[in-house]
């Protein structure tokens, strides 16, 4: 590609459907926005405790082509996701708001053996493979999974712990002693 060269900009459509067939190797740059409810994207759901109204995800992304030393321009997607949604506290075991901001930036190459030689070092854009049919509703998808807290949890002191969190009993339960497995070796070797 002619680096003077510009190319057309074409606006994505905001429609869930729409965005599971970009033509990421056509010579064209792209930008679109729009918002993603839960329910638009399946996986997500099924990590959801709960979905309430205007939870989901506000998307942006644009790319561009950019010069790379001692080969042919790249061409680059900036992908932004902000929203919410509700997961389960692992303290307390109730519903548990968790908002995410996150930006993504990743460069667009031609076959997986180059995706897969391209240098894990970079930290600033991870590879992916363009395609005529690419499905950029599952990468948002898979950018906001593996955006998710391993451990998803209230601020400290907005809940307490619940009581099977950490093996607490009732009160009126009797607590079922175990004996030490050591002290029952030692009794083993003291028996033979």
């Amino acid at each position: 590609m002619n680096r003077n060269q510009v190319l057309p900009q074409v606006q994505l459509s905001a429609d869930p459907s729409a965005l599971k067939k970009v033509d990421f190797c056509a010579p064209q740059s792209y930008r679109g926005a729009g918002f993603l409810t839960i329910s638009d994207m399946p996986r997500l759901a099924e990590e959801a405790s709960a979905i309430n109204p205007g939870d989901g995800f506000d998307w942006q992304m644009e790319t561009h082509f950019e010069d790379s030393p001692g080969s042919e321009s790249r061409q680059i997607l900036e992908l932004g996701l902000k929203g919410r949604l509700q997961l389960v506290c692992q303290r307390c075991l109730q519903d548990c708001t968790v908002d995410l901001d996150e930006k993504r930036r990743f460069v667009l190459l031609a076959t997986e053996a180059e995706a897969d030689d391209y240098p894990m070092e970079d930290e600033e854009q991870e590879p992916l493979v363009a395609s005529q049919h690419f499905n950029l509703l599952e990468t948002i998808e898979d950018e906001v999974l593996l955006s998710l807290p391993l451990i998803p949890k209230h601020p400290e002191g907005f809940c307490e712990p619940h009581a099977s969190v950490f093996g607490l009993e009732d009160e009126g339960e009797v607590v079922d002693e175990r004996e030490n497995p050591f002290n029952i070796l030692k009794n083993m070797k003291k028996n033979s």
